[in-house]
């Protein structure tokens, strides 16, 4: 494991991926703590999961076996050591190196089959972590370069998601660094597949420096095939690039963060107030926040204030392999380390289940596994 390194340059287009920034502080591996003993059963409360990508969030076994198949160099002999490898990466704080993580995820997906077994089994795992429904998302323009069409690639993963017993969907992702055209590519992409397993379209990459607004045709692609619309927006960037996400189409942002973070309180209320008035949700992921440098802490993260605004909020994982995360220990870390009442916890899982682009039957047995959770909690 020692010297290890990847022997290829990570590819320009992955270089963007997810708009992480790099941060001036040390590398340290902060592995996930345990419920307490007397914490609430956080497995047991029934989950609604909005923002995972694919390639963020696959088995450290399954990326072991896969890399070997397809003899690709890994930095480390055993899946524990890989896992440990690829979380001290995302929170280096080095852009390059988390990047380094996902060109070795990529590479190892590059096949139909890799593609159906990572998402497979994403959905089981998020099953098996208490969730009733869940979206995953990933850009299949990505393993194009490795020999995969776009379209091997959405049938692979919605052929994995549907082995699930879990209520799923998929996102597809465009990359905002690549041309206008390239994004409209990917949507017509999604737009070949909507009703057929993809239930919407998501832009995603660098965000500082690669604005929405030229992409708003992709937008207008996906939207008139009938699929939901999110984009990333105010992680690595201003607060105002969320309403400016807004005017193009999407009514929910991945992260938007910054919007609590204007140049005085009073533009952070306009802000607010335009996104609430908009109705827009908002994905927040908060250890992927802290490793990407866009919130210091869980304990000081902006969604506290985000839900004390009066903004519709969730919590999802963004990248389980790399953050080192469940669904279960974000909520158990909102609740331990930043002071979210467990009313508050259950109204993030209600409000994912609200905004969420599954069928609304889908919602409505997620609403009530939540209340008949409640119910049984309360007594």
């Amino acid at each position: 494991m020692k010297g290890w390194r990847i022997s290829c340059a990570v590819p320009p287009r992955l270089c963007a991926l997810h708009g992480h920034q790099e941060r001036q502080k040390e590398a340290a591996l902060t592995i996930p703590t345990l419920p307490h003993a007397d914490s609430p059963d956080w497995t047991a409360l029934p989950k609604v999961l909005l923002h995972e990508h694919l390639d963020g969030g696959l088995r450290p076994q399954t990326l072991l076996e896969l890399c070997r198949a397809r003899g690709i160099s890994v930095p480390a002999e055993d899946a524990t050591a890989l896992a440990a490898w690829m979380h001290a990466n995302a929170d280096s704080g080095s852009l390059v190196r988390y990047l380094l993580g996902f060109s070795l995820t990529v590479a190892a997906m590059a096949s139909a089959e890799a593609c159906e077994r990572v998402a497979f089994e994403a959905a089981e795992d998020a099953r098996l972590d208490g969730c009733v429904m869940a979206e995953f998302r990933m850009a299949p323009l990505l393993l194009e370069p490795h020999g995969l069409s776009g379209e091997a690639v959405v049938e692979a993963l919605v052929s994995g998601l549907r082995r699930s017993a879990l209520p799923s969907g998929l996102i597809v992702c465009a990359m905002r660094t690549d041309s206008p055209d390239e994004t409209l590519r990917a949507a017509n992409l999604a737009a070949r597949y909507a009703g057929k397993g993809v239930i919407a379209f998501d832009l995603a990459g660098a965000e500082h420096g690669f604005p929405p607004t030229p992409h708003a045709k992709a937008f207008a692609r996906a939207r008139d095939a009938g699929l939901g619309l999110t984009c990333h927006a105010g992680e690595a960037d201003v607060g105002s690039r969320v309403l400016e996400a807004a005017s193009i189409g999407p009514r929910r942002i991945g992260h938007g963060v910054n919007i609590m973070r204007g140049d005085s309180a009073e533009q952070t209320a306009d802000w607010v107030a335009q996104a609430k008035a908009l109705g827009l949700h908002f994905e927040v992921c908060p250890s992927s926040n802290v490793h990407t440098g866009a919130a210091t802490s869980i304990a000081t993260h902006p969604i506290g204030a985000m839900v004390e605004a009066g903004l519709s909020v969730s919590c999802s994982t963004d990248n389980r392999l790399m953050s080192g995360v469940t669904l279960s220990h974000e909520l158990q870390a909102l609740h331990d380390q930043l002071g979210l009442s467990l009313t508050q916890v259950g109204q993030l899982m209600r409000n994912a289940a609200i905004a969420s682009f599954l069928p609304a039957s889908a919602c409505e047995t997620a609403l009530q596994a939540m209340q008949r959770w409640d119910e049984a909690t309360a007594g």
